[in-house]
């Protein structure tokens, strides 16, 4: 995985990416999910906390995230 090589200071084929993001303000899969859970049920919730974790991982192709 490209972004624990960058993390272990190994040679990478591009510098990975890591950005915080805010998944509510554009993205519609998480607006949908808040309107059936409150923002702690996120939080305290295993399968909640990776589904919208990963989101944007699928969706931007980014090469890593931090929940």
């Amino acid at each position: 995985m490209r972004f624990l090589k960058a993390c272990r200071r190994e040679r990478t084929d591009v510098t990975p990416v890591w950005f915080m993001r805010q998944a509510g303000r554009y993205m519609p899969q998480y607006r949908k999910l808040r309107q059936r859970h409150s923002i702690l049920d996120l939080c305290h919730n295993p399968e909640l906390a990776a589904e919208v974790t990963l989101q944007p991982v699928a969706r931007l192709g980014v090469d890593a995230a931090i929940a």
